[in-house]
């Protein structure tokens, strides 16, 4: 079963709100990561950035791998059968729902975006197994509360939930902010929840150029933290092991793509609410 809230003239409507004229995080990532739902301008300024910071596109990749394997370890070992995906972005293979319902076919996923290039495909997200669902919900992550109130028209809140929030973060230019709505979020949700997070890192000259490169495109800034930075998302909760580690090192497994990379200039972690 899905749904979603978009009325069937929404890509009439989204059409007007779409700029192909300048990049697009969704897409510049979606590039990386082998999609196709990418135009030009955001091929040449991926191509820029890949000069500046070749290991952007292990990034993009090996964060890609991290969910699977965080989704699966959720789904598997903890038996988390409610996901919350926040900055959902374009789809590509092995989705949050995709993964999640190969595990537990009766899983429920909603995902959150009020990216319009993001809802206008949407329904790629909204397949499901006949014994899960999947919502896709056109809210704003800087408003958590409303984040919850309809996520709750799927999700069971008396439930464990998983919140995943996957390079996204960086978007927020204020990191007391960035903090500040994990907390919200995590707030809302029972004991037993757990928190993933992933997100590009200042841990290299290369990296911090990038950045500043891609801020000054024209697209949405992005702004790398450090990994401190990114451990403090998850204070208060109880992290799983091996904790804050950069995306290929948590918990490489044989079921899903092998990464043979090195160091990534990105970290991530999954935690549990107590």
């Amino acid at each position: 079963m899905s749904d979603t809230n978009p009325p069937s003239n929404v890509g009439r409507e989204l059409r007007g709100r779409i700029d192909t004229s300048k990049p697009h995080s969704a897409r510049f990532w979606n590039y990386f990561v082998g999609g196709k739902d990418h135009y030009e301008v955001d091929r040449e300024v991926g191509d820029q950035i890949k000069e500046i910071c070749p290991g952007l596109v292990d990034v993009a990749v090996t964060s890609r791998h991290f969910l699977g394997r965080a989704v699966r370890y959720l789904a598997g070992e903890q038996g988390i059968r409610q996901f919350l995906d926040v900055g959902t972005g374009l789809p590509t293979a092995d989705n949050t729902h995709e993964v999640a319902q190969r595990v537990a076919p009766d899983a429920r996923i909603v995902y959150v975006d009020n990216d319009p290039i993001v809802l206008a495909h949407a329904h790629a997200l909204l397949t499901s197994t006949p014994e899960g669902r999947t919502a896709y919900l056109d809210v704003d992550l800087y408003d958590p509360e409303a984040v919850l109130k309809a996520a709750a028209g799927t999700l069971d809140f008396s439930q464990p939930v998983a919140l995943m929030i996957l390079n996204t973060l960086g978007h927020v230019a204020d990191y007391d902010q960035a903090r500040g709505l994990v907390q919200r979020l995590m707030a809302g949700l029972p004991s037993g929840s757990h928190l993933v997070i992933c997100d590009a890192t200042a841990t290299s000259e290369e990296m911090i150029a990038a950045s500043e490169a891609y801020n000054t495109s024209g697209a949405v800034p992005y702004y790398v933290r450090d990994v401190e930075e990114i451990a403090g998302y998850f204070d208060g909760l109880s992290l799983v092991d091996p904790g804050i580690v950069q995306v290929p090192e948590w918990r490489p497994d044989s079921r899903g793509p092998a990464d043979s990379v090195g160091a990534v200039d990105a970290y991530g972690g999954v935690a549990r609410k107590l």
